[in-house]
C-alpha cells in the first residue's frame, strides 16, 4: 500500500458478477457497454475496463478524449465511445487512437469531418438525440420544440459527410431510475418515433442504436435494443431505490479502509476537531483515522457518519478534517492504534453503503465513489498481477 493509510479495495469479481447480472437481464441480443467513465466511478479505469471485456462486455464508455487513450495506451483494443463533446480539434487524437466519437447534430459532424478528411481518414460517430434530458443531442419531438423532418434532414447530410462514418444513434433517459416510468416512456417513444420516421426515407440503417442505461437496463427491456450502456450499476450499486433490487443482484465492487493512527482516552467534557463542535458527553476513547476531505470523506459527514472497527459501527464525532477524522470507540476498549477501520463496504455483519453515505449528504451513491481522490490507492482484488495503483 506504499506506505498510505489508506486504501480503496475494488473487487474485479464483483465486476465480473455484474456483468453477468446485466447480460441476464438483457440476454443474448444486446452487446453490454461498460460505461467507464471518471476513472470507472472512482474504481480504476483500466483494471474495471479489462475485467468487463473478459466478463462479456464488448464496448467501452468514457466522457473524455484522454479517458480513452489511457485506455488504449494500457493495450486495451474494445471499440471505445466518448459520450461527451470533443472540440473539433481533438479529431487528430480521436482518429489516432481509434476513439468513437459522439456528435449533436450536424454542425458537430461538419467540424470533425473537416479534420478527418484533411488526414485522409474516416472517423466513426454516434449521433445523440435529445428526447428530453435536455443536455446534448439533436432536439427530436414537436412538443420539445424540434421537428423530425428537420433532424431527419440532419442526419441525411451528416450520412453524406464524407471524413465521417455514422455508426450509431442513441438517447439517455432523465428519469429512468424513477418508479413513475411516465417521463421514460414519453422519451422512448419521442425515439423510436424519430427511428420510424428515419426508417421510412429509406436511409442506410445506422447500425447501433442504443438507449437504455442502467436503470432502463434493469427495468424497462423494451429500450434495450442494440445495445446497452452500463454505469452505476456494473460497479454494484443500483441506481436509486425506486428501481427493482429483486431482478438483479449486484455485488458493490469498492470497500474503502483504513488504518487507525492514534487512540486516547479523554474526560467528559472534552472539545473534539476544529471549530470544537461536538464535546463528549462522558468520558471515553477517540480514534484519529488518517482520512479527510481531501482524500473525498466529505466534510458534510462530520457528526454524521459511522465507520466500522472490530466488526462494529462507530461514530464519526466533531468535523472531519482535510486528512484526519475522529471516532469515538469509547465502547471499544481493545481498539489500538494500527487496527483497521472500513469506511465503505462491510466488515463481519456490520455495514455503511455509499446508499447512507448518500443519504447523509444529500447526493447519490455515484457521487460517494466517483469523489474518492486519486491519492487513495486502489488495490485490485484479485490482484491483477500484483498491481496496485497509487
Amino acid at each position: 500500500m506504499s506506505c498510505r493509510p489508506i486504501w480503496a479495495e475494488i473487487d474485479l469479481e464483483a465486476i465480473a458478477h455484474n456483468i453477468s447480472e446485466i447480460r441476464n437481464a438483457v440476454g443474448f441480443g444486446p452487446q453490454i457497454m461498460a460505461v467507464v467513465k471518471a476513472n470507472a466511478y472512482g474504481h480504476g479505469a483500466v483494471e474495471v475496463a479489462q475485467a468487463s471485456l473478459r466478463a462479456g462486455a464488448s464496448w467501452l464508455g468514457v466522457a473524455r478524449v484522454a479517458e480513452g487513450i489511457e485506455l488504449r495506451e494500457a493495450g486495451i483494443a474494445a471499440p471505445i465511445l466518448v459520450l461527451g463533446t470533443s472540440p473539433p480539434e481533438c479529431a487528430s487524437e480521436l482518429l489516432a487512437w481509434d476513439l468513437r466519437q459522439t456528435v449533436s447534430g450536424l454542425d458537430d459532424a461538419r467540424a470533425l469531418a473537416r479534420h478527418a478528411r484533411n488526414q485522409d481518414k474516416t472517423l466513426q460517430v454516434h449521433l445523440k438525440v435529445d428526447t428530453g434530458m435536455g443536455r446534448l443531442g439533436l432536439l427530436a419531438g414537436p412538443e420539445l420544440g424540434g421537428d423530425f423532418d428537420a433532424a431527419g434532414e440532419e442526419v441525411v447530410a451528416i450520412q453524406q459527410l464524407s471524413g465521417i462514418a455514422l455508426e450509431g444513434i442513441f438517447t439517455h433517459f432523465a428519469c429512468a431510475d424513477s418508479r413513475d416510468k411516465s417521463s421514460a416512456s414519453r422519451q422512448w417513444q419521442r425515439f423510436t418515433d424519430f427511428l420510424e420516421t428515419l426508417d421510412t426515407r429509406s436511409l442506410p440503417r445506422i447500425p447501433v442504436r442504443h438507449a437504455a442505461n442502467s436503470a432502463s437496463i434493469i427495468d424497462l427491456p423494451r429500450t434495450h435494443l442494440d445495445l446497452v450502456r452500463a454505469g452505476i450499476m456494473l460497479y454494484g450499486l443500483y441506481p436509486s431505490a425506486e428501481v427493482d433490487h429483486a431482478g438483479v443482484r449486484l455485488k458493490p465492487a469498492m470497500t474503502v479502509k483504513a488504518r487507525i493512527s492514534q487512540v486516547k482516552d479523554v474526560p467528559a467534557g472534552f472539545c473534539v476537531s476544529y471549530g470544537s463542535t461536538y464535546t463528549t458527553p462522558a468520558p471515553t476513547r477517540i480514534a484519529t483515522v488518517p482520512v479527510g476531505y481531501a482524500d473525498g470523506y466529505t466534510r458534510l459527514l462530520s457528526s454524521q457518519a459511522h465507520m466500522v472497527v472490530h466488526g462494529q459501527r462507530v461514530p464519526v464525532v466533531g468535523r472531519v478534517c482535510m486528512d484526519q477524522t475522529l471516532l469515538d470507540v469509547g465502547g471499544l476498549p481493545e481498539v489500538a492504534a494500527g487496527d483497521e477501520v472500513v469506511l465503505l463496504g462491510s466488515q463481519g455483519e456490520a455495514c455503511v453503503s455509499a446508499d447512507e453515505l448518500a443519504e447523509l449528504t444529500g447526493t447519490i451513491n455515484y457521487e460517494i465513489v466517483s469523489t474518492l481522490m486519486a491519492r487513495v490507492p486502489r488495490i485490485f482484488l484479485p490482484a491483477v498481477a500484483g498491481r496496485h495503483r497509487d
